[in-house]
């Protein structure tokens, strides 16, 4: 596999990962018991950090991306596996 290829495949880890990891560790205003501005939703997140956000999504997307390569590597699961209608020939 190319490097180009690499960072292309990481980099769509990296995206997916944003959205998986981005629920995790919010608190409201009401929860952390800070004072909510007039006019400001309910479920608006109290103290967003954006560090810790691509730390988290770091983490996960390079987990998924090893886990990746390493099936690409050893052929653990391979598109034939995968085909439950029998329209892949090897």
């Amino acid at each position: 596999m190319r490097w180009t290829s690499i960072v292309a495949i990481y980099l769509l880890f990296w995206a997916l990962s944003v959205f998986l990891v981005l629920p995790f560790g919010v608190r409201t205003h009401e929860e952390a018991g800070a004072e909510r501005v007039p006019g400001q939703a309910d479920s608006a997140p109290h103290g967003y950090s954006f560090g810790k956000l691509v730390l988290r999504t770091t983490i996960v997307a390079a987990v998924l991306f090893g886990l990746y390569y390493a099936n690409y590597v050893n052929g653990w699961i391979t598109p034939a596996d995968m085909d439950y209608l029998g329209t892949v020939k090897d």
